[in-house]
């Protein structure tokens, strides 16, 4: 096809995509250290605080169309520098609500920050997807992986440096103090948020202007090969694509699985009793994991495995873990809910190009559905922090077998469902 040649001129249009995964994951892993530290200064129980994750995840649901909407008009590249500036503005929003220690404009932040991220994500996925061979795509996104993880895995490090400084002595200390000392504390905690989000929101906005200015090429997503103008003949809707829908509720599954492992580590290992000090490392040790797994895709697919087997073996190790989670205590439970990083690791690449094949002109849209999956962010760690209130935070992570038998479900027989879409059409 006419577009791949094009693109594939250069390396520059990889480098540039994962400069912007780099940010995803950034963004998207500071979650992990907000969730406690927002728990302390704002005051909040479990289900309360992880509306850090529901805020910032239920914005795909809601921008995802609007975000394909958008790119229909602007071109990919415009929309990537749009996405990154709407970040830029959600990132602003945390000093206001620092200074006035108010939770829910920290939320409405998220929300933003999401927002952008929404756009970015409907732009980016399908671009490197379509940027070389399709049965290579879950080796490219590995390589996106990366970028993201390791980006998320330095996140929680840096900013809890910042943010969870001698906070176990704090939670302490607050127990004991009068009304007016406690809100002396707890304003000076909240106002560490300000000089980090004022070198993120700066950091954005000079991504923004590189992306702009920039020489990467447009692409046409809306080309269709012979085979697939047949095969889409007189399809009026995404919702005619049976393997697409299922891929999108995978994907919901995967990425509450995901945010669960990953956001939901610290506070947990806080409550097997590990200091904060210690456990503001775990979400790190959960992303080194997923690194760890995008390596193995990258030197495994498609040369001994293919996308689908990878997709079902990490769905199988998924399962694994998150029981020998629940089974076990203490130190190695967490480390268990660690190592479900390197079972979630091929499952986002190994969906999107499953999910995408054969899309054609309704590529933009099936982009949108996936990214609109990435709301099982916001409602599956929230269900968590309500279990983790009702039962324990240890039995609340029973939420994680359903989802990844799903996954198990679309790697085996799923992903075949386009088979049967000619009695749709």
């Amino acid at each position: 096809m006419q577009h791949h040649a094009n693109v594939q001129k250069g390396v520059n249009p990889i480098i540039m995509i994962g400069a912007l995964f780099f940010v995803f994951g950034f963004i998207t892993w500071l979650n992990s250290v907000l969730i406690p530290y927002l728990k302390i200064a704002c005051q909040l129980d479990n289900f309360e605080s992880y509306l850090v994750a529901f805020s910032f995840y239920i914005s795909y649901l809601v921008m995802a169309v609007p975000s394909g909407k958008l790119l229909k008009y602007t071109g990919y590249k415009k929309g990537m520098s749009i996405g990154l500036l709407v970040i830029a503005l959600g990132a602003l929003i945390f000093i206001p609500a620092a200074l006035s220690r108010t939770y829910g404009v920290f939320l409405l932040g998220l929300f933003i920050q999401g927002t952008g991220l929404a756009i970015l994500q409907t732009a980016s996925n399908p671009y490197i997807t379509v940027l070389g061979p399709a049965e290579s795509a879950a080796k490219r996104i590995s390589i996106m992986g990366i970028c993201n993880k390791l980006a998320g895995a330095l996140a929680p490090i840096v900013l809890g440096a910042v943010t969870l400084k001698n906070t176990d002595a704090i939670e302490q200390q607050l127990l004991n103090m009068s009304v007016i000392q406690k809100e002396t504390v707890l304003n000076e905690l909240s106002a560490r948020v300000i000089i980090p989000y004022l070198l993120i929101v700066t950091a954005l906005l000079l991504l923004a202007f590189w992306v702009y200015r920039s020489s990467l090429p447009e692409i046409n997503t809306d080309e269709e090969d012979a085979q697939t103008l047949a095969a889409n003949e007189g399809k009026k809707s995404i919702l005619q694509f049976p393997h697409l829908i299922v891929g999108a509720i995978a994907l919901f599954l995967y990425v509450g699985a995901e945010v669960i492992a990953g956001d939901t580590v610290i506070s947990y290992g806080a409550s097997q009793g590990i200091a904060l000090s210690t456990a503001k490392y775990f979400t790190t040790a959960t992303l080194i994991s997923m690194i760890i797994g995008y390596l193995v895709g990258i030197i495994c697919i498609p040369k001994y495995i293919n996308q689908q087997q990878a997709l079902t073996i990490c769905a199988l190790l998924g399962l694994v873990f998150s029981t020998a989670a629940i089974l076990t205590s203490g130190f190695l439970s967490v480390v268990f809910i660690s190592l479900l990083g390197l079972a979630n690791a091929l499952i986002w690449p190994a969906i999107w190009p499953l999910a995408m094949a054969k899309l054609g002109r309704f590529t933009k849209e099936g982009a949108s559905l996936l990214i609109m999956g990435i709301a099982g962010g916001a409602i599956l760690p929230l269900l968590y922090g309500y279990l983790a209130d009702v039962l324990n935070t240890q039995q609340a992570y029973i939420i994680l077998i359903p989802c990844y038998l799903f996954i198990g479900y679309f790697g085996v027989y799923g992903y075949q469902l386009k088979s049967s879409h000619k009695k749709l059409s």
